[in-house]
């Protein structure tokens, strides 16, 4: 019987450690997905002559353009783990601290696969009893090949649960059907995909190398943790309170300080594709740099501070801001993002009859190289053990 739709239950979205990836080890489910958004365009010029009016053909100049973007409620950094950002546990003292995009600075990174498996109507994904692969359970997957990360922001506020959108570029997409399992539970696994990704040289599909996903899983992982509550969440801006700092309100902690009502991290990773003749698609896509990641603030005023604007532009005021995040019920940090040496870039206030005086902050610093620790963005989490075998 045909499907009618499609709805959340019957899709799931797998990450793959790198695109030559191919067994089931080699990919991994991401958690908390909300929503999932893919396209892909092709750019065409025609091509016409004298003497006739419509083209006579049309060629490609430009490889296709294949986006990818999706959004999740951020748990204990496992996600960001399967993504290749640098994750620190938090319970492993002697483990090497890295920038948060260290991973994404190396040239010899040649992107990573996403592949969405749909089910049959009705059915869910994370299934994982029984056989799942009696009456063809999954329908079908999208896979799309070598993409690259090009923004990560995480939006955290009073009234709504903290949550990451991150946004890719791809080189290719490819359809699959047919798709049969292997036993179930979490010792099976889904065969019958290609491989979506392309040489990234010559353009080429990579051939010989079909795809085998983990089924579905159904657990909430090693930290256990649903989601993180707005109410977890400490921004610790105290350090600029001090005067020179640019800030004419009190930020820092204590009952007299800002009534932080939303935070929001941008981390923007635009890259420019290389090509060159000869091949058909572009063979890297570096990061383009100097880059900076921004930290936005909107609070309730309350008290304010001394502070002169004239005395503070010449100022190179550079310190650290903290945003921990606790596992619900506890006094342990799930997540903590730190920005480090960062400067105020603007201040704006607005106050109106009926409603509170508010504050707009707007905190950033720049990314640094890949062994620097003293500055640009960091991050550690619960998260524990490994996340591709």
């Amino acid at each position: 019987m045909a499907r009618n739709r499609v709805i959340y239950q019957s899709d799931a979205l797998y990450i793959s450690k790198n695109i030559t990836g191919s067994v089931s080890g080699a990919h991994v489910q991401l958690d908390r997905v909300q929503s999932a958004n893919y396209s892909f365009t092709v750019n065409r010029q025609d091509i016409n002559q004298f003497g006739e009016l419509a083209r006579i053909g049309y060629v490609s100049l430009e490889p296709p353009t294949v986006n990818l973007d999706f959004t999740y409620y951020l748990t204990d950094g496992a996600n960001e783990r399967a993504m290749n950002f640098h994750v620190r546990n938090t319970g492993v003292g002697m483990q090497a601290e890295r920038t948060f995009l260290s991973g994404h600075m190396i040239s010899d990174f040649s992107g990573q696969n996403f592949y969405i498996l749909t089910s049959t109507e009705g059915n869910d994904v994370n299934n994982t009893t029984g056989d799942p692969g009696v009456g063809n359970y999954i329908k079908n997957a999208i896979g799309i090949g070598n993409a690259y990360i090009t923004n990560y922001s995480l939006d955290a506020s009073v009234g709504n649960l903290p949550t990451v959108s991150v946004s890719f570029e791809a080189s290719n997409m490819n359809a699959v059907t047919g798709i049969v399992s292997s036993g179930a539970g979490f010792n099976g696994a889904w065969s019958g995909l290609q491989n979506a990704a392309i040489q990234p040289e010559s353009g080429t599909a990579l051939s010989g190398t079909s795809v085998v996903l983990p089924t579905g899983k159904t657990s909430l992982g090693v930290s256990g943790i649903v989601a993180l509550r707005p109410g977890d969440i400490t921004l610790n801006l105290s350090n600029f309170d001090d005067i020179g700092s640019g800030t004419f309100v009190k930020v820092g902690a204590g009952i007299d300080a800002l009534h932080i009502q939303s935070a929001a991290l941008a981390i923007p990773l635009s890259r420019t594709p290389i090509q060159r003749l000869g091949s058909k698609f572009a063979f890297a896509r570096p990061l383009d740099l100097p880059a900076s990641a921004t930290l936005s603030v909107s609070a309730i005023v309350n008290e304010m501070t001394a502070e002169n604007l004239a005395a503070v532009i010449d100022l190179t005021y550079e310190k650290d801001i903290t945003l921990t995040i606790n596992a619900p019920g506890t006094s342990n940090p799930a997540v903590i993002y730190t920005l480090k040496k960062c400067r105020i870039d603007s201040e704006s206030y607005s106050s109106s009859i009926g409603g509170n005086k508010t504050v707009d902050l707007v905190f950033s610093t720049q990314y640094s190289s890949l062994n620097d620790t003293t500055r640009g963005v960091f991050m550690s989490g619960v998260s524990t053990g490994t996340i591709f075998s």
